[in-house]
């Protein structure tokens, strides 16, 4: 954990009061290393944060893509404070297709700037969306230092494990997952 601010707070701080500014306001669910970073649990560098959708009456909608006055607002912030323009992007927003796990909204922290409300997603749904990430892009990747920095017990593999595999059943998939496991010290999983 850490106690400096984390990078994101000043572009998060411009875009909500922009947006506060042009009289919109949205509330998105995010996740991965900027979500992450947000919260204190890693401290690693991220380039950006990724939403998975829109939170509307307590329901995370698609934002595939993400709606044009907030993607012209996102674009404003990055050419005011000469950033990427992918700095917030709805990069993941296909997880929604099959599903989050149960409770995923009620569990997020919520944080808010102006015209801006961020739901990160919390702790557990985290390491089920970087367990999946490790078996995709392998034990060298960013989302394996991430699960690894998370510290995820073998219960919550388990859980993270079997969430996963509703969003790839293939065999294939099945033996990364396996071997994931193992390298995170869970031998003989059953998934």
């Amino acid at each position: 954990m850490t106690n400096e601010q984390p990078p994101f707070d000043r572009a998060l701080g411009t875009l909500g009061a922009l947006l506060a500014e042009r009289r919109l306001r949205y509330e998105l669910y995010a996740i991965g290393g900027g979500a992450l970073q947000l919260l204190g649990l890693i401290v690693r560098p991220t380039k950006d944060i990724d939403v998975v959708g829109l939170v509307e009456r307590d329901v995370i909608v698609p934002a595939r893509p993400l709606p044009p006055a907030l993607r012209g607002a996102i674009a404003d912030v990055a050419t005011l404070l000469d950033i990427s323009e992918g700095w917030m992007n709805p990069g993941p927003a296909s997880l929604l297709d099959l599903g989050l796990l149960a409770g995923a909204l009620q569990r997020s922290i919520r944080r808010e700037w102006a015209g801006l409300a961020l739901r990160l997603a919390a702790r557990e749904d985290q390491i089920c969306f970087k367990l999946y990430a490790a078996v995709d892009q392998g034990p060298d990747s960013k989302h394996f230092e991430d699960l690894v920095t998370l510290g995820p017990s073998r219960d919550e593999l388990l859980v993270a494990a079997t969430w996963a595999r509703t969003h790839d059943p293939s065999e294939g998939f099945r033996g990364q997952l396996l071997r994931a496991l193992r390298d995170l010290g869970v031998a003989n999983a059953q998934v």
